[in-house]
């Protein structure tokens, strides 16, 4: 059976331009700042904050390591060009490489590649209090789901614009928006490590993750019923809907203990 996800038409395309423009405006803020990874995430952010808040208003910050391909490098600076925003690139492997000596544990491929995302949240933060900007997130809604992102790291901003968005409406809305072909069609990925890509790391391709998490969150409907919908093995649903249970917290305030002190 066939799934498709809600359109994206100009009215959503204005709704988003209208909340970036109102939270920065409520924040007393002088504009935003965002990391540029010249991945379509980012690509769409920039493009929206731009006609939001004027060229003038939106920083964009490029953060790579060893392990950044160059062409996402390349593409990063393109679309500041396109944009006519202000653009950094900041080389952060001499910021993680102190990093080996402080912890005397074993470290993992994972606490290295979080590591990354940390330092890059400190460096859009340390822009922002210094020019009295907002961090904008560049995450969408299945990943944010999922729990596909750093807690602290890419997940630590002020807001998500396109946090509303699965990833396939992403590429609509990238085509909507004239984004680069190039941006739009080429293998997401983190860049995290050599040879990391999204899908590979997820485990399920993003179109068809979309369409599970369509029905499972917005529609409530059981593993059976998206199984049988979408037509993959029932195994693969609860798998999923382990994600988003496991990454719950990531989404929400750290817990404190329900005690209440009376005097």
């Amino acid at each position: 059976m066939k799934v498709d996800l809600p359109p994206v038409d100009e009215n959503v395309i204005s709704q988003i331009k209208e909340f970036i423009k109102e939270k920065v405006e409520k924040a007393g803020a002088d504009g935003v700042v965002l990391g540029l990874s010249g991945g379509v995430d980012s690509t769409v952010t920039a493009y929206l904050c731009k006609d939001a808040l004027g060229s003038d208003k939106v920083l964009g910050i490029i953060m790579p390591t060893s392990t950044t391909s160059s062409i996402d490098i390349k593409h990063a600076r393109m679309v500041a060009g396109i944009l006519g925003i202000e653009n950094e690139t900041i080389n952060i492997d001499h910021l993680i490489e102190p990093f080996k000596s402080l912890c005397h544990h074993k470290s993992t491929k994972l606490a290295k590649g979080n590591l990354k995302a940390r330092m890059r949240m400190m460096i859009l933060y340390y822009h922002s209090n210094s020019l009295n900007r907002l961090v904008v997130g560049t995450g969408n809604l299945t990943e944010l789901q999922v729990g596909y992102f750093t807690k602290y790291g890419d997940g630590g901003v002020d807001i998500l614009p396109i946090g509303c968005l699965y990833k396939g409406q992403v590429k609509i809305l990238a085509e909507k928006l004239g984004v680069p072909k190039e941006i739009i069609e080429k293998t997401p990925t983190a860049g995290l490590w050599y040879g990391q890509t999204d899908e590979e790391e997820l485990g399920i391709k993003y179109h068809t993750l979309d369409k599970i998490l369509y029905l499972m969150i917005d529609h409530r409907l059981d593993d059976q019923m998206i199984s049988e919908k979408i037509g993959v093995p029932i195994r693969e649903v609860k798998r999923i809907r382990s994600m988003v249970k496991r990454s719950r917290h990531k989404l929400n305030p750290p817990e404190i203990p329900k005690i209440i002190l009376r005097g």
